[in-house]
């Protein structure tokens, strides 16, 4: 069936739901971040397969500070043990990380681990997955602009453009949310200017291989114009 479809180049993905996923089953909010980390580990090797260039997701925003401690404490150390186990197999596939976020605060040992991440996997060239950490929207666009301030250069949409925290890869093609929310909440507000929107009820560790299909099928049913009409398209 993925034969039949345009595969976007880029997906990117707001990862909602896994407190929500634990409450319904009685269980603490930090066994819902480790199914999520599951569900994660599944799309990548999905969009790797279905040979999306792109793939970028949320999973730790500027805000997420505010939860309670204990909270922000389970997800860091399991961020650092998921990082342990899927760089290898990662870096087999030929995924290159990257780590988007304001590094500046964050500890010497997440540091660390996300640095050799990065390493161990800069020869990919499968699949670019970007991993958005202590990242807000309006941060990358500000410290963009002071990029762009620092170097004296005009301040115009091409210069932030290329100042921008994903100037990596090409904008995304489809956002996708899951846990039934229809916001983006601070996530790629620059890059997301003509993505495609897609907001599933999956919370996000339910959303699997055919949750994918689903949304890349309905990204195929869109008319993508940019500012042109269908006439135009069709010309």
């Amino acid at each position: 069936m993925s034969d039949a479809l345009h595969i976007p180049r880029h997906i990117a993905i707001v990862m909602d739901g896994n407190g929500r996923w634990a409450k319904k089953r009685h269980l603490p909010r930090l066994a819902g971040h480790k199914q999520g980390v599951e569900a994660l580990r599944n799309i990548v090797t999905s969009c790797h397969d279905l040979g999306v260039g792109a793939l970028t997701v949320f999973a730790f925003s500027s805000e997420n500070w505010k939860r309670p401690q204990e909270e922000v404490s389970g997800l860091l150390e399991l961020m650092g043990l998921a990082l342990s186990r899927e760089t290898p197999r990662l870096q087999a596939k030929g995924v290159r990380m990257h780590f988007i976020g304001e590094r500046q605060g964050l500890s010497d040992r997440l540091l660390k681990v996300f640095e050799k991440s990065e390493r161990e996997t800069a020869g990919g060239q499968s699949m670019d997955f970007n991993i958005c950490f202590n990242y807000g929207g309006r941060w990358d666009m500000a410290q963009a602009a002071a990029q762009v301030a620092a170097k004296r250069l005009e301040l115009n949409p091409e210069n932030i453009d290329r100042h921008m925290a994903l100037a990596h890869v090409p904008d995304p093609d489809l956002l996708i949310r899951t846990g039934g929310e229809t916001r983006i909440s601070n996530f790629l507000l620059w890059q997301a200017a003509y993505s495609e929107l897609y907001f599933s009820d999956k919370l996000w560790p339910e959303f699997d291989h055919s949750a994918l299909l689903e949304a890349i099928e309905d990204f195929n049913r869109r008319e993508r114009r940019f500012g042109k009409t269908s006439e135009q398209l069709s010309s």
